[in-house]
């Protein structure tokens, strides 16, 4: 009797660039708000003197990695397939090169990315060195014909040292006909020797017209309804220019808990200790993961606008009264450190699987400590 295959082998394993039941990237139809950039690298590619290495930086969920799978779809395209007048990378999604980026299939294309652990159920933290080495055995075979290898790393921040130097490495000696795509939230943190191996391209958030055009297409294509007219603005506001953060936002109740993080912020150095435990609470089991996270994002970009506004003065009424309580006396270098205290216990907690729900009462103690302090005489 033949042998019931293992869940890795009959179940999708999870992807670490892919944001819930949206679509990924690489099935993301069309590209909202960055005609400019893709048209450099179109045109590049039309004229067959591509440089070999290509960083594409910008916030998190602008299009990035989707243009990156729009380049590696247009490579592979038949030479008719692609737009005649080199200013586009479009290819129509019926054609084989589309098909097989989709499927992650095309033999010249290599995707390295953080791995998932099937015995951990868990994401690794970083992009481990063996990923990179995986360019040895790809790069050993010539793309046919004249065709392109591709090779896209999402996020190359995320590179540990050590797939660092491996990836230097490829990027010193460039294959022929092999172009690097290097995805990057934080291009600061890449190593200064591969940021010079690199062509820049820098992305831009969405304006609230593509950001709408962009959040539309993803949600018809998850089969959702659009969000009720009266939480565009706000939903707006929070995604700053990115339709990943928006659709965070709208898959882990985000408008909900931003109202009650800026319940937290206005109340204080007063606390409410039971809707405390209680938000604790519900952060805390595995399953809510991403609210967990995006609790975190809101909170320390409230905090971060906050701060801006108590040292510049500019904002809104609302947010000119807030940091005046919360800040004023001598209290910004005291939140100025808080914020990074926060922002680093949380990666650490994330990292090593501590107790979420004692992070949040600390961060929470923190803060009223924090505005409760006085400027010393």
């Amino acid at each position: 009797m033949a042998r019931a295959p293992a869940a890795a082998e009959i179940e999708a394993l999870p992807e670490a660039d892919r944001l819930a039941d949206f679509p990924h990237p690489r099935e993301t139809e069309r590209l909202f708000g960055h005609s400019a950039v893709e048209a450099a690298l179109a045109g590049a590619l039309a004229s067959g003197r591509v440089h070999h290495a290509w960083l594409l930086s910008g916030p998190r969920g602008i299009g990035k990695a989707t243009l990156a799978y729009r380049f590696a779809r247009a490579a592979f395209a038949e030479p008719r397939e692609r737009d005649p007048s080199g200013s586009s990378l479009a290819i129509a999604p019926e054609t084989t090169a589309a098909r097989q980026v989709r499927a992650l299939s095309h033999p010249g294309l290599l995707l390295i990315r953080r791995p998932y652990d099937i015995k951990a159920k868990r994401f690794a933290t970083s992009i481990p060195v063996d990923e990179v080495r995986r360019l040895r055995s790809f790069l050993s075979h010539r793309a046919a014909g004249d065709g392109w290898r591709v090779v896209i790393v999402d996020e190359a921040n995320e590179l540990n040292v050590n797939a660092a130097n491996a990836l230097l490495k490829a990027l010193e000696e460039p294959p022929e006909r092999t172009v690097f795509l290097l995805v990057s939230s934080a291009p600061g943190q890449l190593v200064p020797t591969i940021r010079s191996r690199c062509r820049a391209l820098a992305l831009s958030p969405l304006d609230r017209e593509d950001l709408h055009a962009a959040t539309a297409q993803a949600l018809k294509a998850a089969d959702m309804p659009p969000p009720p007219d009266g939480d565009w603005t706000a939903l707006e506001d929070l995604a700053e220019g990115s339709v990943g953060r928006l659709l965070g936002l709208l898959g882990a109740g985000g408008i909900e808990l931003q109202g009650r993080i800026m319940r937290l912020l206005e109340s204080l150095p007063k606390v409410d200790w039971r809707a405390v435990h209680t938000l604790s609470d519900e952060l805390q089991p595995t399953a809510a993961h991403a609210r967990f996270e995006l609790f975190f994002e809101l909170l320390l970009n409230a905090l971060a606008r906050t701060i801006r506004t108590a040292a510049t003065g500019e904002g809104s009424p609302a947010e000119r009264a807030l940091a005046e309580r919360l800040m004023g006396e001598g209290r910004l270098a005291s939140f100025a450190a808080l914020w990074e205290r926060i922002a680093r216990e949380k990666a650490d907690t994330v990292a090593l699987n501590l107790d979420r729900k004692g992070l949040i009462l600390e961060t929470v103690t923190g803060l009223a400590a924090a505005a409760q302090q006085r400027k010393p005489a």
